[in-house]
């Protein structure tokens, strides 16, 4: 069998597990109510204070209506948090796991180098990541069209592979540190972490922090709502996050090869 074909039996591995434990149905799914839910929420929002909001006879409750833009937008900043959180801890002892449970010393024990052992992983991880990314804003985009207005298919697709490098990279994190330490929670608390200290400092340092991972996920809710950005503004971040990405999988397949298992 050849390293191409057993690469693939890697990867048929990850995705049957991820079938079997019904992460293939559920974080899509997920995803979906997330997406539904923004523009359902932002639209009925009058009505819902209306309701519930014990106001005097005869108020009249007038807040504008956003654009649909910043309702993707918000549906990205949901993604961004509780999404994000979903697939973190869904993969956080995606390595540490099978360390401890010595069955990465088994499979490495075959012809399969380590390279081939953690890419097959990160792949699978991409799968689910983009696939739910996918099904949750195409439901966002289609009732944002269909309560509020049409988002141009421009400022979808643009947004959509943006955020969805974004969620890459914090996949990234999530498997070098699970290969890092023993523990599964300890992985997925520092990946979170350090996605979040990136976008603070971004955050509070926007001019100095511009080409950081952590400006990804502001471009893409700008894609969303309409904002022009030229490719200077953030090729120099898609450049280095991409660069990231390679050197931490570089960097978890070369601390495995010291270590497959911990005693």
């Amino acid at each position: 069998m050849s390293g191409v074909s057993r690469w693939f039996v890697l990867l048929g591995k990850e995705v049957l597990e991820l079938q079997r434990s019904f992460k293939l149905i559920w974080v899509p799914l997920l995803f979906i109510l997330l997406g539904i839910m923004q523009p359902v929420s932002t639209y009925y929002l009058p009505f819902i204070l209306e309701k519930a909001g014990n106001m005097p006879e005869g108020t009249v409750i007038e807040i504008p209506m956003p654009e649909g833009g910043q309702v993707l937008a918000d549906t990205l900043s949901q993604f961004g948090v509780m999404g994000l959180l979903v697939l973190v801890l869904v993969f956080m002892g995606t390595v540490s796991g099978e360390r401890n449970s010595g069955a990465a010393s088994l499979v490495l024990v075959k012809p399969i180098s380590f390279s081939a052992y953690i890419s097959a992983k990160w792949v699978a991880m991409q799968l689910l990541a983009w696939g739910s990314l996918l099904a949750g804003y195409v439901a966002a985009w289609y009732y944002t069209w269909l309560l509020i207005e049409v988002v141009p298919i421009v400022s979808f697709l643009s947004s959509f592979a943006m955020f969805g490098l974004w969620l890459s990279f914090v996949m990234t994190l999530t498997i070098l540190f699970s290969t890092v330490l023993r523990s599964a929670a300890g992985a997925a608390f520092a990946a979170l972490g350090v996605s979040l200290l990136l976008s603070m400092l971004t955050g509070l340092l926007p001019k100095y922090m511009e080409w950081s991972p952590g400006a990804i996920s502001g471009y893409a809710y700008a894609l969303a709502s309409g904002a022009g950005l030229a490719s200077v503004e953030w090729g120099l971040a898609v450049g280095v996050t991409i660069a990231v990405i390679v050197a931490a999988l570089y960097g978890a397949a070369a601390l495995l090869r010291r270590s497959p298992a911990i005693d």
